[in-house]
This record gives C-alpha cells, sequence and structure tokens, in this order.
C-alpha cells in the first residue's frame, strides 16, 4: 500500500509525524526508513528531517511476511565454531535469510538444522544472521549462536573494527595500485530495486589495491569500512571498473552463469567472549579460480 499526502503545519520531524498519522510503530516507521521507503519530495528521508509545509510525502508501506522458517538439511561448510559464533564460507546462488520465492533453502534453514540455539535478536526470520552477503557472493560471514555474541558482532561492525576483505573481478585496466571509493549509497530513484551511489544517501567507504592485471579486467582485493547493500558492486561500477558477472551493475554482456566474480575472502573480528581477535580465509571457489587461469593461458 502507497500512502501520499501533502504536508501542512508547522515544522516537525517526519518519524514523529508519521508514528501519529499512519498509527505505525516507532520501529515499524525506523525499519521503513532504513529501507528508503518513505520519500520527500521525490527522495528517500531520513528519520531526523523535519518537515516543512508543502512537502510531498509518500510512504511505501512495509510488508512484513509471516514465514514459518524450517530447518533444511542441506550441507554447510563450517570453517569454525564454538558455544557463540559460527564462521561459514557461503556458496555462491544461496541466499541468506528466507524471503521471496526462498523460503526453505537458505543459509538459515541450513543453520537451524545444524544448530538450534540461534540469537533471537532479528527474529525469526533472521535467527543468527549478524550480516549478509549478496546470493551471487560467496564466502565467509558470521553468525551469532546467542543475544550476548550478537550485540558483541553487531557493535563492532557499527565501529567498523571488523576485517572484511573481498576478492573482485572487475572489467578494465585499473592504472593505479591502491584506492579508496567514499560514495554515498542508496536507492536508485528510476528503479528502486537497485542501489546507486547518490550525494545524500549513507555513508560508504571501500578500500582496493590491485592483485592482477589482465588485458581488460583486474583482480582486486576490497576491504569494506562500511557495509552497504551491494557496495563493492555499487563503488565498482561508480568508479568506472564494474564486476564481472554482475547481471544488474555489470556490463549487458554477462560472462559466466554464477553471478558477479566477488568472494568474501577474510573476514576478522573480536570474539565475542573472549575478545581474542580472530581471522579467518576462504579459498575462491572453483569456477572462479578455473577463471583466472583461463585468463592467465590468454595472457601468456
Amino acid at each position: 500500500m502507497i500512502t501520499k499526502f501533502v504536508y501542512y503545519g508547522p515544522n516537525i520531524r517526519i518519524d514523529k509525524h508519521l508514528v501519529e498519522k499512519l498509527a505505525f510503530s516507532r520501529m515499524k516507521i525506523k525499519k521503513m526508513i532504513e529501507n528508503d521507503l518513505i520519500l520527500v519530495n521525490g527522495n528517500p528521508s531520513k528519520a531526523n528531517y523535519k518537515l516543512k509545509e508543502n512537502d510531498s510525502v509518500e510512504v511505501n508501506e512495509l510488508i512484513v511476511e509471516e514465514i514459518e522458517v524450517l530447518p533444511v538439511n542441506i550441507p554447510l561448510n563450517i570453517v569454525y565454531e564454538d558455544s557463540d559464533v559460527i564462521v561459514v564460507n557461503k556458496n555462491t546462488g544461496m541466499v541468506v535469510h528466507p524471503a521471496n520465492g526462498h523460503y526453505n533453502d537458505t543459509l538459515v534453514n541450513a543453520l537451524l538444522y545444524h544448530c538450534k540455539d540461534l540469537s533471537e535478536i532479528n527474529g525469526v526470520v533472521r535467527p543468527g544472521i549478524v550480516h549478509r552477503i549478496d546470493k551471487d557472493t560467496s564466502g565467509l560471514l558470521m553468525v551469532a549462536k546467542n543475544d550476548l555474541s550478537h550485540h558483541s558482532l553487531a557493535e563492532q561492525l557499527k565501529d567498523r573494527t571488523i576485517v572484511r576483505k573481498y576478492i573482485a573481478l572487475v572489467y578494465g585496466e585499473i592504472p593505479h595500485e591502491v584506492g579508496k571509493i567514499n560514495a554515498p549509497i542508496g536507492r536508485d530513484p528510476k528503479d528502486r530495486k537497485r542501489m546507486t551511489a547518490v550525494e545524500d544517501g549513507k555513508v560508504a567507504i571501500t578500500h582496493f589495491k590491485v592483485l592482477k592485471r589482465y588485458l581488460d579486467f583486474t583482480l582486486v582485493e576490497c576491504r569494506l569500512e562500511t557495509g552497504r547493500t551491494h557496495q563493492i558492486r555499487v563503488h565498482m561500477r561508480f568508479a568506472g571498473f564494474p564486476l564481472v558477472g554482475d547481471p544488474i551493475y555489470g556490463r549487458k554482456k554477462v560472462i559466466g552463469k554464477n553471478g558477479q566474480y566477488l568472494h568474501a575472502k577474510v573476514l576478522g573480528f573480536n570474539h565475542p567472549t573472549t575478545d581474542k581477535y580472530m581471522e579467518f580465509e576462504a579459498e575462491l571457489p572453483e569456477y572462479f579460480s578455473d577463471f583466472l587461469k583461463k585468463l592467465d593461458k590468454i595472457a601468456s
């Protein structure tokens, strides 16, 4: 349901006004704003925005589906596990948590079969999930087994102390060895399903360094300072070097059948209980390494 209206009245925070006008909870309004579902004069609004007279407001309601999330016996590649956390090497093609079209084939379904005790902070649909990686991105992510661990890991993400390094293959030959992309990310106003670099988006910072150059391709290591939706994919496209195989942000002719060539290779964090720094590494999936071998042969 979409609600549209023109605001008339004194300046007031939009979140406060919508709670009163629509009788939604503050938490629901917060989630709607985080998902760019509330627009003011055609642009995504922030929670602290103060409405002014004649502002045009559009509210795209957050639809919450009642989903019964069931344990499913799906093989997992578990890199590390103890009583507080699990580190999983996710396969390409696996969705992290249930959503439209994916109800029983997700990482969460597999985790519930493997381990019934998971953090409940994110509810029944995303138990234990502290952060996500895209369906067609492979590699490491951490899962919280209890709420205490979830709080600790989420706080480390907020403080930007989690080490997350990705390997990406991009189009073009990047001329410099290292770089930093600092471009805010938000919903694409022309296509709400896509993200893009926008002036009033959320802060997003990616560091990269060149690992190897090929003919019209470059292999890079990307380190996330922030973790926005599709961040590396959007940032590398913004820099003029879109990811190979990316059906959304890449070139029209898509190479391969596995989606973007992007792998979460390194994950490091302080253990929620011991506070000891732990770092894990996962090798590239076979389809990725095989493609690099083909590029090596072409270059030789």
